[in-house]
C-alpha cells in the first residue's frame, strides 16, 4: 500500500467495461455473438483525438497498466514504470488506452465469463483466439472511443506481436509502431516451453477437462508449474545470479554453489534448499491464485499460432508492404526467449520493404522481462522516442 500517490503516477484509476453486441467472427471460423472488453484510460484525449496511444499487453497482462485502483493496492499497474507524468508514455501529453484482451480473466469476455447461449461458464468451450482476433476487437474499441488513428500502438513480447498485426491489418490507423522484446513468430523451443506449461495444467487431477469451476476447484499445482516454467524463461542467467547468488563466500567456496541457500545448510533431501526454488514456488503460488487456467491455455496458443507471414507465402517483408507507420524496435541482450537476432529479423524485413525503422539493442541483465523494468538506457531511449511522437502530434494539431 503506498503511503501517498507518487507525483509521477496516474493516481487512482477506475476500469471501464465496454460491451459490444456486434458479432465477432474469429480466425478459427467460430463467432462470438457478443463480448465485453475491460479498459483503463490515462490522460486526456485532445480535441482532434490525435494523441491516443494503445497499450497491448503480454501473456499474463491485463488492462491495469498504471496507477492504483485504491489506496489499499500494494503495487501499481504492471507497466507503471513507463506510463505516467514525465515517464516515457507521458500522460501529460498522451491519452493512453489499455485493455484486457478477449479470452482474458480480468473483466473481458473469456473462459470465466457466462456463455449467453447456455447460462453457464464458458470454461473450455471458449473459442481459441488469435492475435488477429484481438486486433480486430481493439479496432472496434478505437471506433467506440472515436479514435481514427493511434499516435502509437505499443507492446512488448506478445504485446509486440499485436503491434505488428496492427501495422499489417490496419496500416492506415497508426502513426507509430513500438515493439519491444519481440520476435516475428515463436521458435520451436518456445512452442515446446508453452506445451510443457499446458501439459502441466491439463494433467492436473483438478483440471477436469477444463470444467474445474463446476467441481469447485482449480488446477493449482498445474498452474504453479506452468508459471514456474514460464518465469525461468523470462529471466536471464545473470539476473538469477544477481537475485540468488549471494551466499557467503565460505559457503560458495566449500560447496561450490554460487547460489544462495535458503536456510544456510543443505537438507540432503527434496525440500526447498535454495532461494531460487523458494522464489519460483512463491511466484507459482501467487499466480495460481489470480490467473485462470483456461485463459493460460488460450494465451499460450495465441503465441504459438502467431505468424504474420501466413497470408504472404512466408515473406515477412511482403506482410509489411502496405504498412504506413514508422517503426521502432528494441531488444535486450540477455533475452533468450526472444533474443535480439529474432528482433533483427523484423528489422531486416522492414528495411527490405522500404519502411522507416529504428532499432536499438540494449545491454541489460534482466532477460526477457527487461522491457517491464526501469533499465536506464531503455527508459531514456523510450522517453526520447515518445517525445518525438508527442512533438509530431502537437505540430499536426
Amino acid at each position: 500500500m503506498p503511503d501517498s500517490i507518487p507525483e509521477d503516477s496516474v493516481g487512482i484509476v477506475e476500469p471501464e467495461l465496454h460491451h459490444f453486441d456486434e458479432p465477432l467472427t474469429l480466425r478459427s471460423g467460430r463467432v462470438l455473438p457478443q463480448y465485453d472488453l475491460m479498459v483503463e484510460t490515462y490522460g486526456q484525449l485532445n480535441a482532434d483525438k490525435s494523441n491516443a496511444v494503445l497499450i497491448c499487453h503480454a501473456l499474463s497482462g491485463d488492462h491495469h497498466a498504471a496507477g492504483y485502483h485504491s489506496m489499499d493496492d500494494r503495487k501499481p499497474g504492471w507497466w507503471d514504470n513507463c506510463i505516467g507524468p514525465g515517464k516515457p508514455i507521458d500522460t501529460r501529453h498522451f491519452f493512453v488506452v489499455s485493455l484486457n484482451n478477449l479470452g482474458g480473466c480480468n473483466g473481458s469476455t473469456g473462459p470465466t465469463s457466462i456463455n449467453p447461449e447456455t447460462g453457464q461458464y464458458y470454461g473450455p468451450d471458449f473459442p481459441v483466439v488469435t492475435v488477429r482476433d484481438w486486433v480486430h476487437s481493439q479496432a472496434r474499441l478505437a471506433d467506440r472511443l472515436g479514435i481514427d488513428k493511434w499516435a502509437a500502438v505499443i507492446g512488448g513480447s506478445l504485446g509486440g506481436m499485436q503491434v505488428m498485426r496492427w501495422a499489417i491489418s490496419y496500416p492506415e490507423r497508426l502513426h507509430h509502431a513500438v515493439m519491444l522484446a519481440v520476435a516475428p513468430k515463436l521458435s520451436a523451443q518456445n512452442i515446446a516451453f508453452n506445451e510443457v506449461a499446458r501439459q502441466s495444467i491439463t494433467s492436473d487431477p483438478d483440471f477436469h477437462d477444463g470444467r474445474y469451476r463446476d467441481h469447485g476447484v482449480v488446477p493449482k499445482r498445474g498452474l504453479m508449474l506452468a508459471r514456474m516454467v514460464g518465469h525461468i524463461t523470462y529471466l536471464s542467467d545473470s539476473s538469477m545470479r544477481e537475485k540468488f547468488g549471494r551466499a557467503t563466500e565460505q559457503l560458495k567456496h566449500s560447496l561450490n554453489l554460487g547460489r544462495d541457500l535458503r536456510k544456510g545448510k543443505l537438507s540432503f533431501g527434496f525440500d526447498v534448499d535454495f532461494q531460487v526454488e523458494s522464489y519460483l514456488h512463491y511466484q507459482g503460488e501467487r499466480f495460481s491464485e489470480t490467473f485462470d487456467a483456461n485463459t493460460y491455455l488460450l494465451m499460450t496458443k495465441a503465441l504459438d499460432y502467431f505468424d504474420p507471414t501466413v497470408d504472404y507465402e512466408g515473406d515477412l517483408s511482403a506482410a509489411f508492404a502496405e504498412s504506413q507507420c514508422r517503426f521502432v524496435l528494441m531488444s535486450f541482450s540477455t533475452d533468450w526467449r526472444f533474443p535480439p537476432a529474432r528482433t533483427r529479423e523484423i528489422v531486416d524485413a522492414l528495411i527490405r520493404a522500404g519502411k522507416p525503422v529504428s532499432y536499438l539493442e540494449i545491454e541489460a541483465d534482466q532477460g526477457h522481462d527487461a522491457f517491464l523494468l526501469p533499465v536506464p538506457r531503455y527508459i531514456s531511449a523510450f522517453r526520447n522516442y515518445m517525445q518525438r511522437v508527442h512533438e509530431e502530434v502537437s505540430h499536426a494539431s
